[in-house]
């Protein structure tokens, strides 16, 4: 056999396999659709949707280690790969790298709006984004309180020590001496208080969120009614339910919405605030 025809003969045999977990996938069999992704991954190594069809096995499975191991895999093999960047971000929240998941949601977000901004990943990367950016605030936010507690008990001791040297250096004026004590430790104690307070995750105001779904708003419009909405999910009303504003019931119609821009900045505000800092569109 010619050497090109006996590699047309191994593609085909690869796409086969490739049908073959397709297959499978869909009927919930992921164990033999990995088995299939893995002989076609066998037979031609270098094409990246193999790899990413077998981590999206390994994504159902809940088996985050072999996830990340076949993302990784794919992004060598394509830096573009929506899906791979996406699911690997996933892959690495679960094992609690916050960072670089939504550094890798976030490169997924960007390749996902190039080629698609319409597409419903696009619309699924971005959810989990902001809630990966969340995420790594809070662990972060937990990690400063430890610190900040660490500090508060070494700058008590330090004052304590002070003050107990300044009663054996000197006589009379106790009462005096505890008294200035009582309230720089009161003082400190309030500099932590509202280091902490300040620190503390908060609910999302519900101003900034939409009616209808009752999440942050990413792409706010108001109607003639005065009533803010998520654009995509006012659209679908419109196009599906009826003509009309679901909180006021007066006609409404997709060119009589205008874009909430004072929402669209105090939602990102809000964001840069606490942490989420995530750059509306």
């Amino acid at each position: 056999m010619a050497p090109t025809v006996a590699v047309t003969a191994v593609v085909k045999q690869a796409e086969q396999l490739r049908q073959d977990g397709n297959n499978y996938f869909q009927k919930n069999r992921f164990g033999a659709a990995i088995d299939a992704y893995t002989e076609a991954i066998t037979l031609c190594p270098n094409v990246p949707v193999y790899w990413t069809n077998r981590a999206l096995c390994h994504l159902k499975r809940k088996d985050w280690t072999r996830l990340e191991e076949d993302c990784r895999r794919a992004i060598q093999l394509d830096c573009n790969s929506v899906k791979a960047h996406y699911m690997l971000g996933l892959a690495l929240l679960k094992k609690q790298a916050y960072s670089e998941g939504v550094r890798e949601l976030e490169k997924a977000l960007d390749l996902g709006r190039g080629a698609n901004p319409k597409s419903y990943m696009v619309e699924e990367i971005w959810q989990e984004l902001a809630k990966a950016k969340y995420l790594e605030w809070e662990h972060e936010s937990n990690k400063r309180t430890s610190e900040l507690y660490k500090l508060k008990e070494s700058c008590e001791t330090a004052l304590k020590e002070k003050h107990l040297l300044n009663i054996s250096q000197m006589e009379g004026f106790l009462d005096e001496k505890e008294d200035i004590f009582s309230k720089q430790l009161e003082a400190l104690n309030e500099v932590f208080r509202k280091a902490v307070a300040d620190d503390t995750p908060i609910d999302v105001p519900d101003y900034l969120c939409c009616k209808i779904t009752l999440d942050i708003f990413r792409d706010p419009v108001i109607t003639p009614s005065g009533v803010t909405y998520e654009r995509a999910v006012i659209l679908e009303h419109l196009e599906k339910v009826g003509k009309f504003d679901p909180v006021t019931g007066k006609a409404l119609y997709p060119s009589q919405l205008v874009p909430n821009f004072a929402i669209k900045e105090a939602v990102q505000a809000y964001l840069d605030k606490h942490g989420w800092a995530y750059r509306m569109d």
